[in-house]
């Protein structure tokens, strides 16, 4: 993949430009704005598109206009640091955009407090096999406020060289196997290596665990949110993932992992879960200072440790009309052009996962891609409460972590203490 950290973070700052205009036969829309005579259509997008995709853009671009003769698409494209702040600001005037990309979990804020217009979802291109943690990052109080555009999971990456040195010959197909294998490579390397890098503040990875030991985050409780951490099965998954830290993970567990590829890359571990660019990331020639790592690593479906494949947090972008666009009809049907079944093919081509389970299911079967869909299709997604926001904000996932890590409280304490700041926030619009 070549965008990094798919669900918050990205390229930083932010270039506008604008492209040329397109139409086609799009059957995304409501049919409330078609007599309103759009001649103009403002499309905001990441720099992921303007520098990965452009051509697709373009393609979606020609087919509306050739649908809405003499209507003007201009495209914004900004940085993912930049964009929130540049959204909240245009929002409270009248110049709101038609068309917005948000980072799948930035749109809970925004749908709870009606900043996007709800969207007829069977009028949209493969919506009925939407992956499923795309599909409940566009949805709140049953309503569609979003179109998912493109996904990107988490995969186990290892070097297969050290595995082979430690006597294992094959990638894990189950936890025992994973396990054993790095027992043996931790054996082999000693105490001061990380048989696993898995730094303690990665939420992402810590709550596979918490979801594969069917515990949660929270859980809708009426219509209010109740932290769930304490729970009996996510303290579970919690102690699973404190003993995967206790037994590989010997390098600092207060740094989070913002530079796991170049950890990985200077030869200081030997496997890693992560999003599937990360291993390719630490095989550049700027990070790769083992020599040839490029052909030493091995990517696989991150055994969980309670009988099945772990299940991961499926970030993506999803793409939203706000409430405000004065043009709601014409800019579903731009994103139903460029999300539908052609726009797939495209972003599969770009190396992305498909938006949905009918093109992710011939990805099982390539070999170049088996990995990256297989581990896709088991996902989880955080709780849609109007003030997650504030509990990524105050970092209180993190917090908990690095306290179980480091073993400064127990797990049990912890996941006490996170669940009371969790409950003061997350029913919060």
């Amino acid at each position: 993949m070549k965008r990094k950290l798919i669900a918050a973070v990205g390229v930083a700052g932010m270039v506008i430009g604008l492209a040329a205009c397109g139409g086609s036969d799009s059957k995304g829309g409501s049919e409330t704005d078609k007599a309103s005579g759009a001649k103009e259509l403002t499309v905001w997008l990441t720099v992921d598109a303007q520098n990965n995709w452009p051509d697709l853009v373009k393609a979606a671009d020609d087919a509306i206009v050739a649908k809405h003769p003499g209507l003007t698409i201009k495209h914004e494209y900004y940085g993912w640091p930049d964009k929130n702040a540049k959204l909240d600001a245009v929002l409270a005037t009248d110049k709101a955009p038609d068309v917005v990309e948000m980072g799948n979990s930035e749109m809970i804020g925004y749908m709870s407090t009606g900043a996007f217009a709800d969207l007829d979802a069977s009028k949209f291109e493969n919506s009925g096999t939407w992956l499923d943690a795309l599909k409940e990052s566009v949805t709140y109080d049953g309503k569609t406020y979003g179109v998912p555009y493109y996904a990107g999971g988490r995969v186990g990456t290892w070097r297969k060289d050290l595995a082979t040195e430690a006597g294992v010959t094959a990638a894990p197909k189950s936890w025992a196997d994973l396990t054993g294998a790095l027992d043996k490579i931790q054996t082999a390397k000693g105490d001061k290596f990380s048989a696993l890098y898995q730094p303690s503040p990665d939420w992402y990875a810590a709550m596979s665990f918490v979801y594969d030991a069917n515990g949660s985050i929270a859980k809708k409780d009426g219509d209010k949110w109740k932290a769930n951490l304490s729970s009996a099965e996510s303290l579970k998954g919690l102690k699973q993932y404190k003993e995967l830290l206790d037994k590989y993970m010997h390098a600092d567990k207060t740094k989070d992992e913002s530079d796991r590829p170049v950890v990985f890359g200077q030869g200081n571990a030997a496997a890693i879960f992560s999003a599937g660019w990360e291993g390719a990331d630490a095989a550049t020639p700027k990070n790769d200072k083992v020599g040839g790592l490029k052909d030493k690593v091995e990517t696989f479906v991150m055994p969980g440790p309670n009988g099945k494949a772990l299940p991961v947090f499926l970030g993506g972008s999803d793409l939203a009309v706000p409430s405000k666009s004065k043009a709601k009809d014409v800019a579903a049907e731009w994103i139903n052009v460029f999300t539908g079944a052609q726009g797939q093919k495209g972003l599969i081509a770009k190396g992305n996962l498909p938006n949905n389970k009918t093109d992710l299911a011939p990805l099982k079967a390539d070999p170049k891609t088996q990995v990256s869909a297989t581990a896709a299709e088991s996902s989880w997604f955080v709780p849609t409460a109007p003030g997650w926001g504030q509990v990524e904000k105050g970092k209180l996932l993190q917090t908990m972590l690095v306290e179980i890590g480091t073993g400064k409280k127990t797990v049990e304490a912890a996941a006490k203490d996170a669940d009371a700041a969790i409950d003061k926030v997350i029913n919060t619009k």
